[in-house]
């Protein structure tokens, strides 16, 4: 075949992609154009997808997976699509926020960065810029981070949204986090977030000390039917529990935290005192 270029699956997951696409073309004896035809695109989006210049979309895969017969099996390519897509994300997480999307009540509690739902574009990006500046990420992956994040906060605005109580502790709103004007905006939207009439908003102080009942970051969402779930993550990866007999603990200790920090007046007083530049 003339100009072939040879891939090689190993090197992202693009290209692993676009390797199996091209392998059950191929399967199949089909041209790029056949290819391009079954499933409305042109000849030269099918070439780029299979050599990883451009990403597959969702739409793409699925049509993908109706054309081969993929849908649901291990060779899906939406479920490949899905990987590529969550790339960035900890093992748990994507499955979680699939949870997140039906709870009618939310328990967020956070050290040291502010929860990512109640997160400012800017805020966002800051953070995101800091992971490619430290190589953990790749600046597309940086944009993907954001966006996926910015899903999630749509998600929530739905006619009937869920509850959110948000208990953070101190660290998260005293450490600095892209400048003044990152900061400022930011505490802004805390306090946009703790007026909304579905929203409880907490701090818990330095001073609780010991009796701090997380160390780590934990989301608990309660579902539809009243069961719970439980999210929780260190920083390599996270866990999603189902399990009663262990997440039932995860909220007693959720509500013995909230009985620990500020009310919402006094959490909302200290945030506005940061924001006037007073400690």
């Amino acid at each position: 075949m003339v100009n072939r270029k040879e891939l090689d699956p190993n090197s992202s997951p693009e290209a692993a992609y676009g390797a199996h696409m091209r392998r059950l073309r191929e399967r199949r004896g089909w041209s790029q154009e056949d290819l391009g035809e079954r499933l409305g695109y042109s000849s030269q989006h099918i070439s780029a997808v299979e050599t990883a210049r451009k990403p597959p979309t969702l739409p793409f895969s699925s049509k993908l997976d109706v054309v081969f017969g993929t849908a649901g099996s291990a060779d899906s390519f939406e479920r490949e699509w899905r990987e590529i897509r969550h790339g960035v994300l900890l093992e748990g997480f994507p499955e979680y926020v699939g949870y997140e999307n039906r709870a009618v009540e939310i328990r967020l509690y956070n050290v040291g960065i502010i929860p990512g739902l109640l997160q400012t574009p800017e805020y966002a990006r800051v953070l995101a810029g800091a992971a490619v500046q430290r190589g953990a990420i790749t600046p597309e992956q940086a944009a993907e981070r954001v966006a996926f994040l910015a899903e999630r906060q749509a998600a929530l605005e739905r006619s009937q949204p869920p509850m959110v109580f948000v208990t953070m502790d101190e660290s998260c709103i005293r450490r600095p986090v892209g400048g003044p004007d990152v900061m400022d905006a930011q505490l802004a939207r805390l306090r946009d977030f703790a007026e909304l009439p579905n929203t409880l908003l907490q701090v818990a102080p330095y001073e609780i000390g010991e009796r701090r009942t997380f160390d780590l970051p934990v989301n608990l969402l309660t579902m539809p039917d009243r069961s719970v779930i439980c999210y929780a993550e260190s920083q390599a990866q996270g866990h999603l529990d189902r399990d009663s007999a262990s997440v039932l603990p995860m909220l007693t200790a959720y509500h013995q935290l909230q009985g620990e920090a500020l009310s919402p007046a006094t959490s909302m007083a200290m945030i506005s005192k940061l924001r006037k530049g007073t400690p």
